[in-house]
């Protein structure tokens, strides 16, 4: 391929990190990462005086503020993770999710560094050469992942709503309704999307997956070495 084709390929690449980077740098600040109803849990309500008892609530990584309904009229709270809930919720996992957040958007920073210094620089070892941008962006797929599985084993397997709801609640217990993940989450995933797509661009710059050639150079050496 032509140099110049690289080059464009390599900066639409690297154009797309960054990209990656401002969104999970946004999306970390927000609280539209989870959108949820909540019931207070109580005997003889249906229909339209069981609405008089559902509360709304949306949160993120650090805070997040809801409605609490319990027959008499709106109750809003406002909540923050730290350091709120750290007693009562799943604190190291919480803080994982942000650190692999933070870990995603420092590989993503590298892999734009390093896919416009291959595009207009000489790169001269692995790692900063073309080879080594398949490793940057395997990372940064792979925090992504952690970030969503984390999330979501946080959210479904730990209650953390329910949690949210009957912090300080001394009067009604809560249970949740429905639950969906908003858009902040779904950003997330956009950025594992992009990385994909970023290591699909580096093989059609013509660039080998790592250790291809070395195993190619190991069987040559192999059969060399059977003729001598």
């Amino acid at each position: 391929m032509a140099s110049c084709q690289k080059q464009i390929i390599f900066s639409v690449a690297g154009v797309l990190c960054f990209g990656c980077v401002l969104v999970v740098a946004a999306t970390m600040g927000t609280q539209f990462w989870v959108l949820c109803k909540t019931g207070a849990q109580i005997v003889n309500a249906s229909g339209a005086e069981l609405e008089k008892f559902i509360g709304r609530t949306s949160y993120g990584l650090f805070h997040g503020q809801g409605m609490k309904q319990c027959g008499l009229g709106d109750r809003p709270f406002y909540f923050a993770f730290f350091p709120d809930l750290m007693d009562v919720g799943p604190a190291s996992l919480h803080v994982s999710v942000i650190f692999f957040c933070a870990v995603l958007i420092v590989f993503s920073s590298v892999s734009c560094a390093f896919f416009f210094y291959n595009a207009f620089g000489s790169p001269y070892e692995t790692l900063h050469g073309p080879q080594g941008l398949y490793l940057w962006n395997m990372i940064s797929c792979l925090c992504a992942c952690m970030v969503l599985i984390l999330f979501s084993s946080e959210v479904k397997l730990h209650h953390l709503t329910e949690i949210i709801f009957n912090f300080n609640e001394a009067s009604f217990v809560y249970k949740m309704q429905n639950e969906r993940y908003d858009r902040s989450f779904w950003l997330v995933f956009l950025t594992f999307l992009m990385h994909s797509l970023n290591i699909l661009l580096i093989r059609l710059a013509g660039i080998q997956f790592p250790f291809q050639e070395a195993k190619e150079s190991d069987a040559s050496t192999g059969a060399a070495d059977l003729m001598y």
